[in-house]
């Protein structure tokens, strides 16, 4: 594919229709915020999506929420959709035992992405991760682990995405991925970490542990993540007290990833 100047039109739509998705209901001067765009092109996308059935207004209120077609968007990813199943008894378990929560990513693009998480089954959030939630593959503990975990091939394709974004975090991707000793650190040690996570809805406030998740066939599907409070104990600390179930509980789910695809064949 040549490589070039991004069409900004469809950027900005996609951004709008992220943003809906992930905070909906949402204002329209909220979603201007936090997709990053104009009030006015704001408007003029909600219109664009409201006439394409993808979002819809709420009867009595001025705010916009998605509509069961954005489900259409994800056809052909029936994967995800059997991790989230495979995992939710293991994370839920996993929750209750060690009282953080639990959350299972993907990666989407150059971001890594929330598929399910615990964080309404525990009072010890700062705030609640909701399915489609994403953050910077270099910047989560989550993006980390699947940098470290993919073939070369994936790695390749997601550092062609990152040349393509001129972001400080897509710059942060690059710094990373030509960082052999890190990825292979992460390799060898089973896990990555991420003091302090930035790009979330409470910066500096929470720190975050990963290990890698695969399917029945050993290949990697995505990313298990514990989030701690960063106030309440250092990295070393979080490896020895939760590393070991977060392994266990990583097996368990490849176990019934492997159970679910010979069942489906």
């Amino acid at each position: 594919m040549e490589r070039g100047v991004p069409i900004r039109a469809i950027s900005r739509g996609l951004s709008v229709l992220t943003t809906v998705n992930r905070d909906g209901p949402i204002s329209m001067m909220d979603i201007a915020r936090a997709a990053q765009v104009p009030y006015p092109t704001a408007c003029r996308i909600i219109q664009t999506l409201l006439h394409e059935g993808m979002v819809e207004k709420e009867p009595h209120r001025k705010r916009y929420r998605v509509t069961s077609l954005v489900q259409t968007l994800s056809t052909g990813y029936q994967t995800e959709d059997m991790l989230v199943s495979a995992a939710r008894e293991h994370i839920e378990t996993l929750c209750q035992e060690l009282s953080w929560p639990i959350s299972i990513a993907t990666r989407v693009g150059t971001r890594m992405m929330v598929r399910d998480s615990t964080h309404k089954m525990t009072s010890l959030t700062f705030s609640h991760y909701f399915p489609g939630y994403t953050l910077p593959i270099a910047e989560c503990a989550t993006g980390k682990v699947h940098l470290a975990f993919c073939d070369d091939e994936e790695r390749e394709a997601i550092l062609e995405g990152l040349k393509a974004i001129e972001t400080e975090s897509s710059h942060m991707g690059l710094v990373l991925m030509g960082d052999d000793y890190m990825l292979t650190k992460i390799r060898k040690d089973g896990y990555a970490m991420q003091i302090r996570n930035v790009y979330n809805a409470d910066p500096g406030k929470t720190s975050s542990i990963a290990v890698p998740l695969f399917d029945g066939n050993d290949q990697l599907i995505g990313s298990l993540a514990l989030i701690f409070f960063a106030s309440a104990m250092n990295g070393d600390e979080a490896v020895a007290k939760y590393l070991k179930p977060m392994q266990d509980t990583a097996r368990a789910i490849g176990s019934s990833m492997r159970a679910a695809t010979s069942a489906a064949a």
